[in-house]
């Protein structure tokens, strides 16, 4: 059990972003929020922090998180994440971080990759499970033919995200363009 976790809210073009680490500074839960006690409840039982504590900067974690919204959308991979679940999950999330900006697969994609092609289910599960958005990117998963399925953000965010990623894999009309296919 961690004692006390730090966390920082960030502005960004698509509301508040909440980030809550660790001492050794990986990503507990984070998300589009201000409400950090509501991220804390997201985090598995044997993780979850029984307090927290508001810092103006969560330092490589924060930098990652700007630099990400600016158009670096690689630079989320290197951070740490601490998740906890059974065994499937924490594969899931371990694939969740492999899939490229700017490719996002179908939930039925997501299970082949994950090693349960019939369980398409349990890997929506996953996302939905998932207490570390961005930097665990969820958002790259979506229904077949397109359609956005289900964020914990919004769909408005997850369209935002994936045109943003779009756009800084492929640059300018070219993601704007892929982008508005999947709207």
């Amino acid at each position: 059990m961690i004692s006390t976790a730090d966390y920082a809210v960030l502005p960004t073009p698509i509301g508040p972003f909440t980030a809550l680490v660790d001492a050794d500074g990986a990503v507990l839960a984070s998300g589009w929020t201000g409400d950090a006690e509501g991220l804390r409840g997201l985090i598995h039982p044997a993780l979850r922090p029984d307090a927290l504590r508001e810092r103006d900067s969560l330092g490589a974690v924060s930098e990652a998180i700007v630099a990400f919204h600016d158009g670096e959308v690689g630079v989320i991979d290197a951070v740490p994440v601490r998740q906890r679940s059974g065994p499937f999950l924490l594969h899931a999330w371990d694939v969740l971080r492999k899939v490229p900006a700017g490719e996002p697969i179908t939930y039925t994609e997501f299970a082949g990759v994950a090693g349960r092609p019939a369980a398409t289910r349990a890997a929506a599960n996953a996302c939905a499970r998932n207490a570390a958005a961005l930097f665990v990117p969820c958002h790259r998963i979506l229904r077949i033919g397109g359609a956005l399925g289900g964020f914990r953000w919004g769909l408005e965010a997850k369209r935002w995200l994936l045109a943003h990623e779009a756009r800084a894999v492929t640059g300018g009309a070219a993601g704007e363009l892929a982008g508005a296919v999947r709207r």
